[in-house]
């Protein structure tokens, strides 16, 4: 019998130590801000303010906490001996970019945390969890040990949560997590289809290869992921990158695309063999869910890729609201830039389930590569499910005043990759991790706190 159930967002909490240390290769956004001032106590209002909005819409929303950084024990693994202070000076000195590494706050963007697959849809009924390897940067490759654990401290009951490993750190199954999966559905809580996206076959020959910037998820992973979630072929779709959309910064597949139920709304360079694609699409989805998939299509002449790229059209969120109509929430980049403007407002303006749209100011997310979409995982859940979750990382109005509370006293206002050097930053940081672990209830979930 279906249950009523919800696609709860769990946003990534932005971490103290949010810099731009121009890190992903790739993400034009990353690349072009890299070294420049972050402002920490301003990223992550805005994301609050976003998560905020989300929930006066009538969504269920929630947080995931950072992930501790630096990561004093990724420095040990990579030869960095002596007390703390003496591992941040000579890191700082002989390897300044691994340094900026161990200290990124990537883990925000928790669109790239994990694949999940919710109960309607795999072959035992719990929700599935995959913990993404991220193994195509090494920033974000050490993330996944503490996203797995975070994932089952939220998710902790067996007999609705399955939880998997991280795929092996292989380049053969490098895997990105959500930002290249959406699920289609007639409802949250029936089956649907769940759409795989990957950027080049890593066990045959390519032919079409990205000649600028690689293409990070593998179909070998994605497949994996598929498998380990118990999903039958009739509930997935695979679907192949444009390289020239690779190329000209579409480093995931949130970049160029965004669904949500019964709607996709994508660029006309995001895929290749798009035709064939989105007749899979609509055949699979239509016997699956009994009616019709709306697609939304973007032309190049009306929105060049580079465009979709620099103002992150499509990395808005699609969301439905309890009157069950559409709002895509967009960056304010996009409001700003004619081409995208026009655009949203055509979209608005047509038959479709979108009817409004709700422009969000991240510009400290956006300035390092990630859009309103990119900070938050997608967890479709039901009623049972969202009882036996940990309740405390469930946004209200008073989490999020408590939070705003937090970061005035915890985050500085200005960080530079100059002062990653500083042990009193790592200092800060755990004191401000530390006190979040009481405000969430979550226990002790970092590695510092089991050593003091």
């Amino acid at each position: 019998m279906d249950q009523k159930a919800y696609e709860v967002n769990f946003d990534g909490i932005v971490g103290p130590t949010h810099n731009y240390g121009g890190l992903a290769y790739g993400n034009v956004a990353s690349m072009r801000h890299g070294s420049t001032v972050s402002h920490p106590r301003a990223a992550l209002f805005e994301g609050l303010k976003k998560m905020k909005l989300l929930s006066d819409l009538g969504l269920k929303q929630a947080v995931i906490p950072p992930h501790e950084r630096p990561d004093f024990e990724t420095l040990r693994r990579l030869g960095f001996h002596g007390n703390e202070s003496a591992i941040l000076e000579r890191a700082a000195r002989d390897a300044p970019e691994i340094l900026a590494s161990c200290y990124s706050s990537s883990g925000m963007w928790a669109a790239n945390a994990a694949t999940v697959s919710p109960g309607a849809d795999t072959v035992d009924t719990r929700a599935h969890f995959t913990a993404a390897n991220l193994v195509s940067q090494f920033h974000r490759s050490i993330e996944a040990l503490f996203t797995s654990h975070i994932l089952k401290a939220i998710f902790r009951d067996a007999s609705a949560f399955a939880h998997h490993q991280p795929l092996p750190g292989s380049v053969h199954f490098s895997d990105e997590g959500a930002a290249n999966h959406t699920r289609l559905c007639e409802d949250y809580g029936k089956p649907g289809l769940e759409f795989f996206v990957y950027g080049r076959r890593a066990f045959h020959g390519e032919d079409l290869r990205p000649t600028r910037f690689p293409a990070r998820q593998s179909l070998e992973a994605s497949a994996a992921i598929a498998r380990l979630h118990g999903l039958d072929a009739a509930k997935c779709v695979f679907g192949r990158q444009n390289p020239h959309a690779i190329d000209a910064g579409v480093f995931h597949n949130d970049v160029i695309a965004v669904g949500n139920r019964n709607v996709l709304m994508y660029h006309e360079l995001a895929y290749t063999d798009s035709e064939a694609l989105l007749d899979e699409l609509k055949r699979k989805f239509e016997r699956l869910c009994n009616r019709e998939l709306i697609l939304i299509e973007v032309k190049e002449s009306d929105v060049p890729v580079t465009d979709a790229v620099g103002t992150y059209l499509f990395n808005s969120q699609l969301v439905t609201v309890p009157d069950g109509s559409m709002r895509l929430v967009a960056p304010v980049e996009s409001r700003e830039n004619p081409r995208t403007a026009s655009m949203v407002e055509r979209i608005i303006a047509a038959y479709n389930p979108i009817e409004d749209a709700h422009f969000v100011d991240v510009r400290q997310s956006m300035q390092n590569g990630g859009g309103p979409a990119c900070l938050r995982l997608r967890v479709v859940l039901t009623d049972r499910e969202l009882a036996l979750m940990h309740q405390g990382v469930l946004f209200s109005d008073d989490l999020y005043a408590e939070l705003k509370q937090w970061g005035e006293r915890y985050y500085r206002e200005e960080l530079h990759v100059g002062e990653l050097a500083d042990p009193g930053l790592a200092e800060e940081s755990r004191a401000a991790l530390d006190r979040l672990t009481h405000i969430l209830q979550i226990g002790s979930v970092y590695s510092f706190q089991k050593t003091v």
